[in-house]
């Protein structure tokens, strides 16, 4: 017998009757009569409401039987940024596992929960307690709904897929997937096919969706007022640069190419054929560029005390390479965006290797860490950079090089902190930038920042920062809010 319904289920029907996108990520409905679970996005006919099972995440509902929907497809939905969770360390455990799953690797949970000061026996405790599946069945379906984008989304073929999607061989890949979904990878391939005619050359782009309203004009002001010719490019709704990837022990290189579809709440990904095998890697690398798991339901009504109009739908601007971000942040200090813009600009023209794109205005690669720790001091000096900038870019691409500090959302984010304050040249304004955008830290405030300051109508960052606890724990999005007060004066 199915459990009587609670008026929590009545607010998540009427979330499905409504197709609220609000809800995208967060709720999943399973429906008995089918076998088959969707988002409350879902175009699909509205189900009786006692044919309905709800959810707060995929792995929940897989555990209890149902496939994926094929139409709305829940491996598009918008995650869950760090502090959404009553269990901050669950969420920073599934982030990691997600992390693992996305990079084809195996995740090794004892050193997970080393990694977060906790034994194994609490880490699987808690987390089910979080997320109502064991840390194995979260993996399992991250795994599985990669693959089923790779295998609806793009050509490659299904071996690659399953290795691209963390699964050790094809035969374990096919047994899980039909296992889980009750069809093999290749009849998935032919049933998306089948559904739609139209794409015989399968060139629908990878798509991520979020949560609106999302600030689709503000953050892609700030991309291109930093786009680094050669590097980036933003031109309307689309955002497009090179790229660099480590993966499975082999240095990746490529293009991307990003565009916002407002209609339908989502980013469209166009890939470089290069980059396809750490694909699932550079997808969950884009969701945090692009702030796409933010909710503004909880973010929003924190800053309604920002000075200036209020603009819905803020999003913090992340990093797509954590290092090459650190190194523009440093080379911001005490300068303008334009001054730092032309700095970096400088640095690619002299370390960046060259690349071919299809894109006339994308031909560089920003130059890696050891490229970086490598150059002699007197040759970056020459580009105009100051001796103490040079000290502290070549201690980072050194940190950096050799694996002592990771530059990304999954590392950790209190050791992180201390070892970029032990570099020279790194103040407190840098580390809290970096933590910004790069370490996605949620609450990370530069309150010497002269755009806050001056937004704030300021002089002291002690009342800075006493002024932004009112904006925790969401100061970072603060931090752009108030930068975009100082650019909608100009």
């Amino acid at each position: 017998m199915m459990p009587p319904m609670t008026l929590q289920d009545d607010a998540a029907y009427l979330a499905l009757k409504t197709h609220d996108a609000r809800f995208d990520g967060r709720l999943f409905v399973g429906v008995t009569s089918t076998g088959i679970y969707c988002r409350p996005v879902c175009r699909v006919r509205t189900p009786l409401r006692r044919n309905c099972r709800f959810f707060a995440n995929a792995a929940s509902a897989e555990r209890s039987g149902f496939r994926p929907c094929l139409r709305c497809r829940p491996e598009l939905s918008p995650g869950l940024s760090l502090t959404d969770s009553s269990q901050v360390l669950a969420q920073h455990a599934a982030r990691l596992i997600e992390q693992a799953a996305r990079g084809g690797t195996d995740p090794y949970l004892p050193e997970i929960a080393a990694r977060l000061g906790v034994t194994d026996r609490h880490l699987r405790r808690i987390f089910r307690q979080a997320h109502g599946v064991t840390p194995i069945d979260y993996l399992s379906t991250q795994r599985l709904l990669l693959a089923k984008q790779l295998l609806t989304d793009t050509d490659m073929p299904v071996t690659q897929v399953a290795l691209a999607s963390g699964h050790a061989s094809l035969r374990r890949f096919n047994a899980a997937f039909m296992q889980r979904y009750r069809l093999n990878p290749s009849a998935l391939r032919k049933q998306v096919a089948c559904d739609a005619p139209q794409r015989p050359d399968r060139s629908t782009p990878l798509r991520l969706a979020y949560r609106p309203p999302y600030d689709t004009a503000g953050v892609l002001r700030f991309m291109a007022q930093r786009a680094l010719p050669g590097v980036e490019a933003v031109d309307g709704l689309e955002m497009r640069r090179t790229l660099r990837w480590p993966h499975q022990g082999q240095l990746l290189a490529g293009w991307l190419q990003a565009r916002f579809v407002p209609l339908r709440n989502e980013l469209h990904l166009g890939l470089a054929p290069a980059l396809l095998p750490a694909v699932g890697s550079i997808l969950q690398r884009l969701r945090h560029a692009f702030d796409l798991d933010a909710d503004p339901a909880l973010i929003d009504p924190c800053l309604v005390t920002l000075p200036g109009t209020p603009r819905p739908g803020l999003r913090v601007p992340g990093a797509v390479d954590g290092f090459e971000t650190a190194v523009r942040i440093i080379l911001g200090q005490q300068v303008t965006v334009a001054a730092a813009r032309t700095l970096a600009r400088r640095l690619v023209a002299e370390l960046g290797q060259a690349i071919e794109t299809p894109f006339a205005d994308l031909d560089r690669l920003f130059p890696s860490a050891a490229e970086i720790a490598a150059a002699t001091p007197e040759r970056i000096g020459r580009l105009g950079i100051v001796r103490q900038r040079v000290a502290a870019l070549q201690a980072l691409a050194r940190e950096v090089a050799a694996g002592r500090i990771e530059l990304h959302p999954a590392a950790d984010l209190g050791s992180t902190l201390l070892a970029l304050r032990a570099l020279p040249g790194i103040g407190e304004w840098t580390v809290q930038l970096i933590a910004l955008r790069v370490l996605a830290w949620p609450d990370a405030f530069a309150a010497s920042d002269i755009g806050v300051l001056n937004a704030l109508g300021l002089r002291d960052p002690a009342k800075a920062a006493a002024q932004a606890e009112a904006w925790r724990p969401w100061r970072a999005y603060a931090v752009i809010g108030l930068w975009q007060t100082l650019e909608d004066k100009s």
